[in-house]
This record gives C-alpha cells, sequence and structure tokens, in this order.
C-alpha cells in the first residue's frame, strides 16, 4: 500500500483488512473481483463518521431549533412536551412516550418548504459549537474515516451514508465534510407533501414519520434506495447490525467494520452503558458474525483534522 494511502491509520489487523479487501475486489485477474457498479459501501453517520457525544448532532440542532421558536412563542415554554425538553425533564418527557417526541420534531423540523429547512441547518451549522470541544460539528468529522471514504472512491466504490440521523440535516453537510453528494445519503425521513405556492412547485415537510432509518431499516432502506447489496458496510452500534450482517450474507468477498469508542483522552470511551445508542450485541459477537473490530486508541493515529 502506497504511503499517501490512510495515513491517519495505524498498521494493525484493521488497516490491513481494509487495504487487502480493496486489492482483491479490484483486481481484475482474481477471483473476488467485483465490477465497479457493484462497489458499494454504506457508513453509519453518528459515531461512525463523526461525533456523537454526549449526544446525537441532530438534539443539538433540536434544541437550539426550539429555543428560537420559544423566542417567538414564549408560550412555548409552558406547554409540554416543550417545557419538559427546554428544562431537561428527561423522565417527564419520557413518560410523555413516543407522541412527545414526534411533537418536537414536527415543531422543529416540518412545516416548512424543504429548501428553507436546508436553509436552516446551514446557518446553523456555520454558527454552532460542540459544547466540549468548542468547535463547530463538522471539525468533528473523523479524520480517519474521511481517508478511508476518498480511499474506496479512489478504488472504483460508491460511498453511500445510512444514518438513523435525520436526511436532510445530513444532506445540509455530508458533500463538504465527506465528500457524498446529497442523492448518496439514506436517513431517517419524515413524510412531504406537493404543494403550489403562488404557483410555485415546493415539498412541504410534514410532522409524520416516513421511515426511522435505524436497525432492520438500514437493510431495507438500502434495497429500497440503492437497489444493491454494499459489499462493505461501516457502523458502530447494534443499530448497525443489520446492515453490517445483511452486507456479509452476500456472496463474494465481503467487508464489515466496527467502530469501538474506547479513546477516553482524545474522545470519549463508551459502548454498552450509551442509552441513545448502545453497542452490546455487535461488539461482543462481532468474531461470530464475522465483523472486523477497529479501535479508535489503537488504530486510528488521528481523530479529528487539526
Amino acid at each position: 500500500m502506497k504511503t499517501a494511502e490512510l495515513p491517519s491509520w495505524n498498521d494493525g489487523p484493521a488497516r490491513q483488512a481494509i487495504v487487502d479487501f480493496v486489492a482483491r475486489v479490484t483486481d481484475e485477474s482474481g477471483a473476488d473481483y467485483v465490477r465497479p457498479a457493484e462497489r458499494i459501501a454504506v457508513f453509519d453517520n453518528d459515531g461512525t463518521l463523526w461525533c456523537e457525544q454526549p449526544m446525537q448532532v441532530q438534539v443539538f440542532f433540536l434544541a437550539d431549533r426550539l429555543q428560537d421558536l420559544a423566542s417567538l412563542d414564549p408560550g412555548m415554554r409552558e406547554r409540554q412536551p416543550f417545557k419538559a425538553f427546554l428544562a431537561h425533564d428527561f423522565k417527564t418527557l419520557h413518560g410523555l412516550g413516543k407522541p412527545a417526541v414526534m411533537e418536537l420534531f414536527a415543531a422543529t423540523h416540518a412545516g416548512m418548504a424543504d429548501e428553507e429547512f436546508d436553509e436552516i441547518a446551514r446557518a446553523w451549522f456555520a454558527i454552532a459549537r460542540h459544547p466540549k470541544f468548542k468547535r463547530p460539528y463538522t471539525e468533528l468529522v473523523y479524520r480517519p474515516q474521511v481517508e478511508l471514504l476518498e480511499y474506496l472512491r479512489n478504488s472504483g466504490f460508491k460511498t453511500f451514508i445510512v444514518s438513523g440521523g435525520g436526511i436532510d440535516l445530513i444532506r445540509a453537510f455530508a458533500e463538504d465534510a465527506y465528500g457524498i453528494p446529497p442523492e448518496q445519503v439514506i436517513g431517517t425521513s419524515a413524510k412531504v407533501r406537493f404543494e403550489l405556492h403562488d404557483d410555485r412547485p415546493v415539498l412541504m415537510k410534514l410532522g409524520e414519520l416516513n421511515s426511522f432509518d435505524d436497525r432492520e431499516a438500514k437493510p431495507q432502506n438500502i434495497r429500497l434506495h440503492i437497489g444493491r447489496r454494499p459489499i462493505l458496510a461501516f457502523g458502530n452500534s447494534d443499530g448497525d447490525l443489520a446492515m453490517m450482517r445483511y452486507t456479509l450474507a452476500g456472496p463474494g468477498a465481503r467487508l464489515a467494520l466496527l467502530l469501538h469508542h474506547d479513546d477516553p483522552q482524545r474522545e470519549v470511551a463508551y459502548d454498552r452503558d450509551f442509552k441513545l445508542s448502545p453497542l452490546r450485541d455487535a461488539l461482543d459477537n462481532a468474531d461470530r458474525y464475522g465483523i472486523t473490530r477497529v479501535s479508535m486508541q489503537h488504530d486510528w493515529k488521528e481523530v479529528f483534522a487539526a
């Protein structure tokens, strides 16, 4: 492997597995050759391509958006579920159940044209800062993963994001951050409605869930939106396990990678106890499933770009 490839990855089993796999599927004379049209690689986003601690970026966006709306409608601070969320009263919020969560997302993510949401999201990314690292969220993408995405594309792969995060929020930054265009982003989505505003067609975002892209929904949406079984998958939680196992179940050469957050100095160490997206089954059974573990502490020379 050329030294210019994957410079932020340490030599070791994980890096070697990636390089060997890419060499096998791109060798036209080899038994494992895969034609470029079928070189599909899928990546989770939160915790796989960028930092998801102490909460996913989507939650920080929701919180800031809700504060903006409450400044325009102060009565919102006295209405549930907004009152509980703004007061960080998560016990009450949990008791209000799934309808409360949907109401929060409807208030902050719906009731507008898709172009309007994109403008709001891009404006937020321009000023928002991570509470611990004090940097823009878009600077907290993992440098080794950006290198891997580029390495795969240079090897004839098409790279996709398959995330439980909101599809429109991810599309607002993914092309600049990862080189992945909007049409190659799959995520949780709300329903939209075609309307005419002053004789101009628009798509209005509705406060109704279309697809929650997590766990078993990930391979279902891969089939729906890509139409090919990936040959490489990269995740970091049990929410990605179905996608990784679906990838490995196909014929020929396959690779599934699992990022383990075990680096408390440079990022955060967590797995089983992260309630929002735990890592238990995939971590304990990686060998049985044929998944390659990637240690943030040992396999990466760097975590974030300097």
